[in-house]
């Protein structure tokens, strides 16, 4: 997956910062008359799995409503807890969880901001039947999530083979535009302004005139 985008500004939201202490890093003695301090964690550092000490970015929180996206508080947070963590060069530690079919990555960073935050978030797929038959998808989320993924593969791009197997009937938020597509068209289609592009830095560089 291409990398994602890192944003600043880091509030506590439902779902992370609930109480709860699991695997925290051992925290420097206070001095007589001081207040504790935390340990400084280096990038190499594994991240903590214990989201109550997250906050969420508003980059992350912004996700969260967005059509297509799949990300929510409460899978962010079974992700620190439960997650595979995988260390990427762009994106830094990420927190992995498969739940029928799909792929929940979210990204967090604890040392370059004073308090650990949730960075970003997003979806895969990891199987494709199991998605379709788990019953928890449907067949427009399970084509949803795998067009957003091949279009931020290479955002700059043009990927029309990728697009012509789509159906995604239910628009999703790219950029400034809502995108539906069609099996066997080989572009994307705002259904606001009518733009059709193939790639993800076509949407992205293009203001909707809705």
């Amino acid at each position: 997956m291409a990398s994602r985008q890192r944003r600043s500004g880091a509030e506590k939201a439902p779902g992370i910062g609930t109480q709860g202490t699991v695997g925290t890093p051992p925290r420097s003695p206070p001095r007589t008359g001081d207040s504790p301090t935390p340990v400084r964690r280096g990038p190499e550092d594994p991240p903590v799995r214990d989201p109550a000490i997250y906050a969420q970015t508003d980059h992350f929180r912004g996700r969260i409503h967005q059509q297509g996206r799949y990300v929510s508080p409460s899978v962010a947070s079974e992700a620190i807890e439960r997650g595979q963590i995988r260390w990427n060069t762009s994106d830094g530690w990420r927190f992995a969880l498969v739940r029928d079919g799909v792929r929940f990555v979210v990204v967090v960073g604890d040392t370059d901001t004073s308090s650990p935050v949730v960075v970003t978030g997003w979806t895969e797929i990891d199987d494709w039947e199991t998605a379709v038959g788990s019953g928890r998808w449907t067949p427009t989320d399970v084509n949803t999530i795998q067009l957003r993924a091949d279009l931020s593969e290479s955002p700059e791009k043009q990927v029309p083979d990728r697009i012509r197997p789509r159906a995604v009937d239910r628009p999703f938020e790219l950029g400034d535009h809502r995108i539906r597509t069609e099996p066997g068209e080989s572009h994307v289609t705002c259904v606001d302004c009518g733009g059709q592009f193939r790639s993800k830095n076509g949407i992205l560089t293009r203001h909707c005139r809705r």
